[in-house]
């Protein structure tokens, strides 16, 4: 028997509002997909990439019009398909990870053995994200969250006014640990000083300070933190130039369009010195389930997207003191 592929949409509520440099969202529409063979189904989950004009509806009707096709294959078959049939971006990464989790399921074996890791996956420390805003609400959200236990938060910038909301936030949390995202916002900036202001106040790690296509403005920029790339990486189609002029990638499975090419860009980036981070969209557990196989070999961990939502799915991960660990 061949494969059965479906997908839906699922409107998530996000707790308060989550706000970066390019606007607000009160809640989430995630791409939900669904791989049959008939005895299991395999589930994955995509969120939309804004910044690439994507949408759930976009990622359905893509997935909608390679079903048939994949419908006579095996689940691996399929799974080496669509990574020619669908572009990197939330249905690929939705309809990639359903296959891996089918995959699993029909060889009654844990996703990590299925995917290659040497170990089973452990608890890891996860960054939580501070939302733009005003100083004194990004000091006292700080506050508030290292009080629940995070030990790691990673604030979004806009390169207006990043230092005062890096010192306000060092105010409300001065023990943690601080990483940044400047969301492209630093190309009129001279980005080595705001770079050696926001070290002097202990921000380990700065992620995508210019535009995508403008990376060579980092070229000969000695900076005493790491830049990473976000923006500017997708998949292992942007690592050579990445590598010339960043530090190291933030990996995001609906970027890169799934596990299958999120596990490749990892071993291809650690082969070239770079450092890894692994990030997520607004998600539930669902989506954050294959990126936390992903990184248990990085630098830094962001996968606070269900934290950011009003409510979960069941049985998913659980954070306590900071650390993300399986539900």
């Amino acid at each position: 028997m061949g494969l059965r592929i479906s997908a839906t949409i699922e409107r998530w509520p996000v707790a308060g509002q989550f706000i970066i440099s390019r606007g607000a969202k009160t809640h989430v529409d995630v791409l939900v997909a669904a791989a049959s063979d008939g005895s299991q189904v395999g589930l994955g989950e995509g969120t939309a990439i804004y910044y690439h004009g994507e949408s759930a509806e976009s990622g359905l009707a893509q997935i909608e019009a390679v079903m048939e096709q994949l419908a006579e294959m095996d689940v691996r078959t399929a799974r080496d398909a669509i990574q020619s049939l669908l572009p990197p971006g939330v249905a690929r990464n939705a309809l990639d990870c359903a296959l891996w989790d089918l995959e699993a399921k029909a060889a009654g074996l844990p996703l990590w053995q299925v995917a290659g890791l040497k170990a089973a996956p452990a608890p890891l420390q996860t960054a939580f994200t501070i939302s733009l805003g005003e100083p004194s609400v990004m000091e006292s959200d700080a506050a508030k969250a290292a009080a629940r236990g995070f030990g790691l938060l990673k604030l979004k910038l806009t390169g207006e006014g990043d230092r005062e909301r890096v010192a306000a936030v060092r105010r409300g949390a001065p023990e943690v640990r601080l990483i940044v995202d400047a969301n492209e916002s630093w190309g009129e900036l001279d980005i080595e000083a705001e770079a050696r202001a926001l070290a002097a106040l202990g921000v380990e790690m700065i992620e995508q300070p210019v535009p995508v296509g403008q990376e060579a403005m980092l070229a000969g920029i000695n900076s005493p933190v790491p830049f990473l790339a976000d923006e500017s990486c997708q998949s292992r189609a942007e690592l050579e130039i990445c590598a010339r002029y960043f530090d190291g990638i933030n990996i995001k499975l609906d970027k890169t369009g799934g596990l299958t090419e999120a596990l490749a860009l990892a071993q291809e980036a650690e082969a070239r010195g770079l450092k890894l981070m692994v990030g997520c969209m607004l998600s539930t557990s669902l989506g954050i389930a294959p990126a936390f196989l992903v990184a248990q070999g990085a630098h830094w961990v962001d996968l606070d997207g269900p934290i950011l939502l009003a409510e979960d799915r069941e049985e998913g991960f659980r954070f306590e003191k900071g650390m993300i660990l399986p539900g």
